[in-house]
Order: C-alpha cells, then structure tokens, then sequence
C-alpha cells in the first residue's frame, strides 16, 4: 500500500465537504453540526477530526481490534469514564455514608449495578456465601436456619423494581447541580430470588405474627420490622440483580427486597428474621427515619415512596446546543403501583402537557416519559409532575411545607425545575 500525497488528501478533504454538504438534508447538519449552520458546520466538522470524519475510512476500521477474553469482566468505553457514581466528598471518609447514581447521564429504566446507588450504615462486609446463614426464628411452628443452597432451593421469580432512599433528597430546599445530585439515591434493576412468603409458610407462621424484624450482618446490624402484610404480598429474598449475583455493595450473597418501600428497610446481607407481634423500634425506627410534625408528634413507619418525577434531559449541568427540536425525557416511579401519567410544563408550571410514556409501564418500577419540544431560545422553566394509579399527584414543595412544616426530612417527593437560559445552560431553578 503507497503512502496518500498531498495532492490525495486535498481531493479526499475536498470530497468530504461535498459530502456534508450534499448530504446534509439527508443526515440533519444541526445534528451533525451540534446546531450551527453553514460554514460554521463545516469548519467544526473540519476542526473535530480530519481523518476519521465521512467520507474517510476512521481509523479503527484499518486493523483488528481486541481480541475475545481480553476482559475477562466486561468495562465500559473508556469514552465513557466519566458516567460514575456520584460520590459527595464529605462521604468518602465515613463508613455510613452514600453515593449517587448518574441518572442525567442514563437511558431507559434499568440501572447498571455498576452505577446502582448505594447507601451504608456500617460499611461494606466481606461476606462468605458458603458461611452465610439466614435465621428465621420468633412466632413460628418451626425455627430454621437457610443456607445460601436452602435459599436457592426455593422456586425463584424475577422483576423490575426501584429503590429510593427515603432521604432521596434530604433537605426541604434542594441544593444541587444535577439530577444525580437532587434525587440520585435512586436507581431500578431486574431482582432474582425467591418470595418471602414461601419461605415464611416453610417455617409456619402463627396467629399472633404482625411483624417481622429483619438484620443485617453489616457492622450496623441494621434493623427494621415489616408488617406481615407485606411479607405476605410480593416481598422477595434476593441473590441476583440484573442477572448476575448481588455484589458486596447491594447484599451480597442475600437481601430483603420491598418493593415500593423505603431503601432503608430493603435489609442488605440478611441474617436474620424474626417473626414477632410488635415492632422492634430499633434505633433506624426512632432516632432515624422519623419525621418530627408541626403539632409535635412524630412521623413514623412511613414506609411507602410516593409518586415522584424529574427530568434527566435536559438537566443541571447540561446545555442546549441551539434553539428548534428537543425531546424532553426523564422518569417516574411509585411505590403505591404503576404511573398513569406524567405531565410536563415548559412555562415554570402555568400549563402542563401529557407526556408520552415509554414501555413498559412497570409496578412499582421506573417508567420513562418523554414530550417533543421546540424551544424559541429563551429562558425558560421545565418541570415534570407525576400521577400514579391511585390518583395520587405529586406536589409542589410549597404544598408539602404546608403540611409537613421545617422539620421534616424524609420522604421528599416535591415538584424539582430546571431553568434554562438564553445560552442554553440549564441550571436547578429551585436552588
């Protein structure tokens, strides 16, 4: 093969004008372009790459790429390196601490375990699954202790559901860049295991069981207590996640899954289940995970998420290229069920739109919507509100602080905008 002259690599630079040009009806030059128009596009399209833009064979196509096995564990593109957990630097030296999921930066429904949020009390144990063992003790015909086999051994079921931490966010003005920053203690994934209820009936349960205290093997012995009802409705021993085992961070080898309630109470590293007739009121039950109301009495055991929403393009920390066509999408989710609708306004709430919701439309899962939208390039304010099958409507701030005062902390599930300027910047509008 002979080495391009000048002469070849003018004709071929001349050639791939003609075709951007040419074809710029064809493939969208505002795409292609980032938005500009004219010799703006071509000299952008000239300036990102002389030689791997079309017409030109890229030069990854001109020798093999890597060979099968050489990751034994697949990576993302190291293109994408930046699309990680969001990890507050304050938390990076506590055992009880958090990272967020980079919701503004994701597709679709399903989180990566990679990027699955993570919320610790004690820190993360290395836990031996063939070691593990699961306690079922308390108001039951027979006590019994699973091993991690035993477990496996029950008929096992799959399904998509959310989790949220219930301080998902904490505070009742949100301070935050991003949408990873807002309500990034969220995340969704298809969950393998096995139903509590069969497991409970193999033990058998007596009359008098309403409750069912739940620990952790983590150096916290998180502890929370289920009514039985839920136990008893579509509550599931977990080992899988997206397909593959749990990994350290979310449980491994055996968590508690309740769909729909508080992240918290979805116990991690599960060793033991206590089948009582009274709450523990363990510490997770008192001192946290209570809400203190403006007549004075507490707000305890609010154990299902409500219909929230937010819109993750475009988000804090993302710009609009240029004025014309952008699709506005984010997600929803419930823990009372499924979301009936999303609506959208673009006017900072004066008119809302029905957004479109994407398949499927889960229980207690997240659902992705999205409307169409051509912005006239000025400032504007998008926001998203969220109904789910109950009929229930997701408020504004303003209305929670109406009912729940200053001093409440959890279960935050007000109305979040975004502000975009004249530049296209967009920016949290409520901060």
């Amino acid at each position: 093969m002979t080495e391009p002259t000048d002469v070849d690599n003018n004709v071929v630079a001349a050639s791939r004008r003609r075709f951007l040009r040419d074809g710029g009806a064809l493939m969208g030059g505002a795409v292609l372009a980032g938005g500009l128009a004219g010799s703006e596009a071509l000299a952008a399209a000239d300036a990102a790459s002389a030689s791997n833009v079309p017409p030109n064979v890229p030069e990854w196509m001109k020798a093999p790429g890597d060979p099968v096995g050489s990751q034994l564990y697949g990576t993302p593109s190291p293109f994408e390196k930046d699309v990680v957990r969001n990890v507050p630097k304050s938390a990076a030296q506590y055992l009880s601490a958090a990272s967020r999921t980079p919701l503004q930066d994701l597709d679709g429904i399903i989180t990566p375990n990679g990027l699955f949020y993570e919320r610790h009390h004690g820190g993360i144990p290395a836990i031996d699954p063939a070691q593990h063992r699961l306690m079922l003790h308390g108001l039951v015909d027979k006590p019994l202790i699973f091993t991690m086999d035993d477990i496996r051994r029950f008929p096992s079921e799959s399904r998509i559901h959310f989790l949220e931490c219930s301080g998902n966010p904490g505070y009742k003005k949100p301070y935050g860049k991003t949408a990873s920053d807002l309500v990034g203690l969220l995340s969704c994934a298809e969950w393998t295991g096995v139903s509590l209820k069969l497991v409970l009936r193999e033990a058998g349960l007596q009359q008098a069981a309403k409750w069912v205290v739940a620990e952790g093997a983590d150096a916290a012995a998180l502890t929370r207590s289920i009514p039985i009802e839920k136990c008893l409705e579509d509550a599931m021993l977990v080992y899988s996640q997206n397909g593959e085992r749990l990994r350290p961070q979310q449980g491994y080898p055996l968590r508690l899954l309740l769909p729909g309630f508080e992240g918290n109470m979805n116990v991690k590293w599960l060793r033991r289940l206590h089948v009582a007739a009274e709450p523990a009121y363990s510490r997770e039950e008192t001192s946290k995970y209570t809400d203190l109301m403006p007549d004075g009495s507490a707000r305890e055991f609010t154990f299902y998420m409500e219909a929230k929403s937010i819109i993750t393009r475009p988000s804090g920390g993302q710009r609009l290229s240029g004025p014309g066509f952008h699709e506005i999408s984010g997600i929803a989710w419930s823990g009372h069920g499924k979301i009936k609708r999303v609506d959208v306004s673009v006017d900072a709430g004066k008119s809302w739109q029905e957004a479109q919701l994407q398949e499927p439309v889960l229980t207690r899962a997240l659902t992705r919507f999205r409307l169409p939208w051509q912005w006239d390039g000025r400032s504007a304010v998008i926001q998203s509100r969220a109904t789910d099958e109950t009929d229930y409507v997701q408020p504004t701030l303003a209305e929670l602080l109406a009912v729940r005062g200053d001093n409440y902390f959890y279960h935050n599930n007000a109305i979040w905008p975004w502000r975009i300027a004249a530049d296209g910047e967009v920016t949290n509008a409520s901060a």
